[in-house]
Formats: structure tokens, sequence, C-alpha cells
């Protein structure tokens, strides 16, 4: 468990970038940090291994504050995956995975066994791969690599900042699919960064949606899509999907026997949309006098997480 209480950290001793930070990370939990730019989401994920310290209050992991951890000790329990990977280039990918778990003294056949695991545990055959080089990899397949290279010695957290931000849609969405897969697997605790809403919908057991240095809400992605927490979340998530999202294209058909407890008109906005699925499971859509069809609060999640094939969302 992490837990972030009364968390400040400010620059120069006068930028404040997160700001009286109050967050619990159950162990196990597929956390996603999203929010725009400057938000201080990522200064919020490297406080967690020390990479930046804090300026004031205390972060827990496990009921022992991690300033009371030996350094090396701290961040051998923590693996680490950024958006450029940075494999060494001079090293074959076995010898990339088998850094940490050299550094603790792990035995050859040990260290051997477990990159033989991890490249199959993420579809990369070790027969193949693991005596190439990083520059015969795609980057998609880099990626991978530096996520199992993370999990070599089996940490117990795993900190992601923006890690499939700079892959092609295809490789993206893949990648996504991946770590989903993995993460069913090995059950660690997960904390993500990343400034895409869908991908955070997509990912996130919980959602943090972070502004200013502050949490606006915390909850699942389906909480935060039908009664969000605030003006700033119901704008945030508005202008990330309002502009892709047609009725016409989520329309599900009428069942038989349905029976229409809410309606909306066939041409009505995407905040009229959720307002009406926070109360309900899904709204008839009607058009020129008839039930035309419906929309769903899983037809809504379902849409955002199909947006990752297109790519991100405009980065607000």
């Amino acid at each position: 468990m992490i837990r972030f209480e009364n968390v400040s950290k400010t620059y120069d001793g006068e930028r404040l970038v997160v700001d009286s930070l109050n967050l619990q990370i159950e162990r196990g939990e597929f956390l996603v940090l999203v929010g725009p730019s400057g938000c201080g989401k990522t200064t919020t994920l490297k406080m967690i291994n020390r990479l930046i310290p804090l300026t004031k209050g205390t972060i827990w992991l496990d009921d022992k504050r991690i300033s009371d951890y030996p350094i090396h000790e701290l961040r051998w329990q923590i693996g680490y995956v950024l958006q450029q990977i940075a494999l060494f280039p001079h090293m074959t990918i076995e010898e990339n995975i088998a850094i940490v778990p050299e550094l603790k003294r792990w035995k050859k056949e040990q260290v051997q066994q477990r990159v033989t695991e991890l490249l199959k545990m993420v579809g990369l055959d070790p027969h193949i791969y693991r005596d190439r080089q990083p520059q015969e990899l795609s980057g998609g397949q880099q990626q991978r690599v530096g996520v199992i290279r993370a999990l070599a010695a089996d940490p117990d957290i795993l900190l992601m900042d923006e890690p499939f931000s700079a892959l092609d849609p295809i490789s993206r969405v893949k990648l996504q699919d991946d770590i989903l897969d993995l993460q069913r697997t090995i059950q660690k605790t997960i904390v993500f960064v990343t400034h895409d809403l869908q991908e955070a919908f997509k990912l996130g057991d919980r959602v943090c949606i972070m502004n200013d240095g502050k949490i606006e809400q915390v909850a699942t992605p389906q909480e935060i899509l039908t009664r969000p927490a605030s003006p700033f979340v119901q704008e945030f998530t508005a202008t990330a999907v309002a502009r892709k999202f047609s009725i016409v294209e989520n329309l599900e058909p009428v069942p038989d026997g349905f029976s229409a407890h809410s309606t909306l008109p066939f041409d009505s906005e995407w905040g009229s949309l959720v307002q009406s699925l926070a109360s309900n499971e899904r709204i008839a859509i009607e058009k020129e006098g008839q039930i035309v069809g419906f929309i769903t609060r899983e037809g809504i999640l379902r849409f955002l997480a199909e947006q990752s094939l297109e790519g991100t969302v405009p980065n607000e």
C-alpha cells in the first residue's frame, strides 16, 4: 500500500507543483494519474521512489516512511518505466533485463531463468530475442523489454511515466492490452501517468484526475464519467471525448419489450448524456417522436477504450 499524507512539492521555495496531496493506493491496484500538462502528475509519481524529494508531508510504503528506507532498498522494491525506455545499446536484451538481479547478486542460472520467463510473458521468444541488440527491435518490442526489465527483480510496485505516448497508435493499443494481460498475471501495484483520458479509462482500476497540483477526483472510470466531482472534471472529460462522440455511431438497437424510463433527443450533446447516465444505466434516444435506440454506460466506456486505436485525444 502507498499512502500520501498532506504531501506538497515546491520548487525554489515558491512554485507549488503538488499541493497537500492525500491519496491511498491499495496493494495490487492499477491507479492512473491523468490531467493537463503541468498539473503535478509526473512529480507525484517520482516522489514515490524519491527521484524527486517532497517538500512537506509524508509518503508511506506499507506503513513505513519512504524516507526511512535506504535509497537502494526502496528502489529495488519499485520498478520504473519511462517514455524513452533507454535500453543500453551496447548490451544484449538479456543483459539489459538482468541489470538489477545481478546487482542483487542473483545466481547466474536464476537470472537466465528469470529472463526466459519474462520474455515469454510479453510474447518475445527467448531463443530469438535474448541475444539481440536493442536497435534490432521495433519501438513496441523495446518498450516491452523496458517493462519486463522493470519487473526483473520482482518488485512490489511498478511506476510508469507515459510509457506508450511515443509509440504509433497501433503499437500503443497493443502495449495497453499487453499491460492489462500482464497485470492479471502479476498483480503488482501499478501507478501510471498519462495525459490521455481514453488511456486512463481503459487501464485504470481507479483514475486520479489532477489539476494545479491538487486531486479533483479519484474514482473508477464509470464513476468519473457519470458522477464528476467538480466542474473541472466535467469539463476535462467532456473536452476529451465530445469532439469524437457521435450518437448515431454508438446507438444500440431497441430490444424487445424495452420500456423507456429516460429519454433524450437525437441531437443531444455529450454533457446531457453524461448527466442522464449518472442516474440511469441506459438512455433512450428519441427522434421525431420515436425511440430509435439507446445509449448505455457500458457503451460509453467501450467507446472511450476503442478511441485508443485512433491515437490520443488533443492534449488540453
